[in-house]
């Protein structure tokens, strides 16, 4: 299975907010630091904060920021509210469907790709905070912070 850019992006912005919780952010940055269209950013900004998962303030000095914190929001429950559907194959037209153990195996295995997801938050997912600010900077990961 491969999930959709949908989520994909879904998942950077909730990602991007995470690691600079201390202030807002905006669509634009975001944009620029992975190359994503404003556009499709701002679609997605809409569904995460319709579905409570970003707030955005609008006006002079608006932007966004999560709604909740990072090691609250699930990316198992990203992942269900983002992706339209978890079937592997068509087996409901199948002929053989009745007979054929496919697709208690498909259902299985998405069941178990969903548990992973559960088992993560948003935080989870920011193992090295200053490499990643880095890199969405524009800067290499290797780059050292003065401080």
């Amino acid at each position: 299975m491969r999930l959709t850019r949908y989520t994909d992006y879904s998942l950077r912005v909730l990602i991007h907010l995470a690691l600079h919780e201390e202030r807002l952010c905006s669509i634009g940055e975001i944009s620029r630091a992975y190359g994503i269209s404003h556009n499709h950013l701002m679609k997605v900004v809409n569904a995460l904060a319709h579905d409570g998962f970003v707030e955005t303030l609008r006006g002079r000095g608006g932007g966004m920021r999560l709604a909740r914190p990072a090691h609250r929001i699930g990316v198992g429950e990203v992942v269900r509210r983002t992706e339209e559907g978890f079937q592997l194959a068509d087996c409901p037209s199948c002929s053989l469907s009745p007979a054929c153990g496919l697709t208690g195996v498909l259902s299985k295995g998405v069941r178990a790709m969903l548990a992973v997801f559960d088992a993560y938050t948003i935080a989870d997912l920011l193992t090295d905070r200053a490499a990643m600010r880095r890199m969405t900077n524009g800067q290499s990961p290797l780059a050292v912070e003065l401080d």
